[in-house]
């Protein structure tokens, strides 16, 4: 094959990186294939776990197999004699230097179970040197909770992460390691979760190792414990000097200055507040203009705060997802200015839990129905009285052709009839993918069964394309993916 066709065909096999079974495929065809896709398989290795299981113990076995002679030597010679040592196959590659991206999670997670305390650290000292050594280059690195390890120490530390492109970390980690990363100037993405500001030296290692990237352009802080002004403020001003390439953004704090006016190329906007927080500046965004923002996630922020931000845009907004659990009235005008600015939209999720006056809003879904002709996914959820069956009538009958997939979610399980009216007036549709999900199925199997016999009836219509009845009515970041 001409270098020119492997390049190429390098090209199709990454767009299929997120694919593993189209991926595993491709192993089999020849050997070209096999080598190009076993290096995207083993990029990331990580991510096709959740948890730790048997295949990811096969996983850990064929790591294993790297382990050199002297480490097994060393293991052997302080008694430890299992499937670690005994092995001494070779493996078809060297999986290991296809790894870009280190987990500490799974890493530390090859311990074997039945190792000695006293063996334990000697065990992890020969692992984590299967991976931090001057053969190996990870872009990645991810260091979870409770996890203490000087790995900076471990020679070939400096080589292994020379061009780190992402970090991502709990606040307890190891403030040495902080220190050190600060030197690193390559890293365009950083999270950040469970910040507790009782490390003030940690912040402060935060804020340094934010200002010392060259291209960052990705910054999350996740899960804010508690808050305290002087922190989010130098945190802000830190943000600023990067404000022109940093094109993805969370924080969960409630704004201290007007440092998002400087962030002219944010394209996804993340605000998840903590339920302490206030956020007291109703005009926040009353003169910010954030010309290419495409995606708007928010937590516990006042829609009459966002409505003034939507109103700024020009129109880019292509997903909006909106949890408001408190008692306000000004989720209308919030509507208003979705249908009113965001043209091309087409994924939205509004949970307005406690709102009070739904029958204002039931009108309202109808225009923002009729206006937003690009709209392909949508998800509702509330914890008052809903009217369902006037909600039903409306998106059968104003919905736009593009829209099909839904995600419905309340804290009373909604009527069957109001359902079944839904489904009655959606003929001549594209079928629909359809998750409904309320705590109480977890307990009340004959409310879920009727349901599903209902859903599977429309099914064989071709009503309904698939479904899933769910427990949890709390989504994820990848909440506009329908299963």
């Amino acid at each position: 094959m001409s270098s020119f066709n492997r390049d190429v065909l390098v090209l199709i096999l990454e767009e299929l990186k997120s694919d593993k079974n189209s991926l595993f495929s491709c192993l089999l065809v020849n050997r070209t294939w096999c080598l190009i896709a076993v290096r995207i398989l083993w990029r990331n290795p990580w991510q096709y776990f959740t948890t730790i299981n048997s295949k990811i113990i096969m996983l850990f076995n064929v790591l294993f197999l790297h382990l050199s002679k002297e480490s097994r030597d060393i293991l052997k010679g302080q008694g430890i004699d299992n499937h670690i040592t005994e092995s001494h196959e070779c493996p078809l590659f060297d999986y290991i230097n296809f790894i870009k991206y280190l987990d500490f999670f799974f890493i530390r997670c090859m311990i074997p179970r039945k190792t000695k305390k006293t063996k334990i650290s000697i065990v992890k000292s020969e692992i984590f040197k299967l991976f931090i050594n001057n053969n190996t280059k990870f872009i990645h690195l991810s260091i979870p909770q409770n996890f203490y390890n000087q790995i900076h120490l471990i020679p070939g530390a400096e080589h292994c992460f020379s061009e780190l492109e992402s970090f991502h970390c709990n606040m307890d980690i190891s403030q040495n390691i902080l220190e050190w990363l600060v030197r690193c100037k390559s890293i365009k993405k950083v999270i950040i979760e469970n910040m507790f500001f009782n490390y003030s030296v940690k912040c402060l290692e935060i804020i340094k190792l934010i200002e010392a990237q060259e291209s960052l352009n990705d910054v999350k802080f996740i899960n804010l414990s508690e808050s305290y002004e002087s922190f989010d403020k130098s945190l802000e001003k830190s943000l600023i000097k990067h404000a022109t390439t940093i094109q993805y953004l969370r924080f969960d704090w409630t704004p201290i200055t007007k440092f998002l006016l400087h962030f002219v190329n944010l394209s996804c906007l993340e605000i998840f507040l903590p339920g302490y927080s206030v956020w007291k500046d109703l005009n926040y965004f009353e003169n910010i203009s954030l010309p290419n923002l495409k995606i708007l996630r928010t937590s516990r922020v006042r829609p009459i705060i966002l409505t003034n931000l939507i109103e700024n845009i020009k129109g880019n907004l292509t997903e909006i997802s909106v949890l408001y659990d408190y008692h306000g009235d000004d989720s209308k005008m919030f509507i208003q200015a979705i249908y009113r600015k965001c043209p091309n939209l087409r994924y939205l999720r509004l949970s307005l839990l406690l709102f009070r006056n739904i029958e204002l809003l039931i009108s309202e879904y109808e225009s923002l129905l009729s206006n937003s002709r690009y709209l392909n996914g949508l998800i509702i959820g509330y914890n008052t009285e809903f009217k369902w069956n006037e909600f039903f009538m409306i998106l059968a009958k104003s919905s736009p052709i593009s829209l099909f997939k839904f995600k419905f979610s309340s804290n009373k399980l909604i009527q069957l009839k109001d359902i079944k009216l839904f489904f009655d007036n959606w003929e001549n549709r594209n079928s629909i993918i359809l998750e409904i999900s309320n705590k109480d199925y977890n307990v009340n199997i004959k409310a879920k069964q009727q349901l599903e016999d209902l859903i599977k009836k429309y099914k064989v219509k071709g009503i309904v394309d698939r479904y899933s009845i769910g427990f949890n009515t709390v989504y994820h970041e990848n909440e506009f993916e329908w299963n």
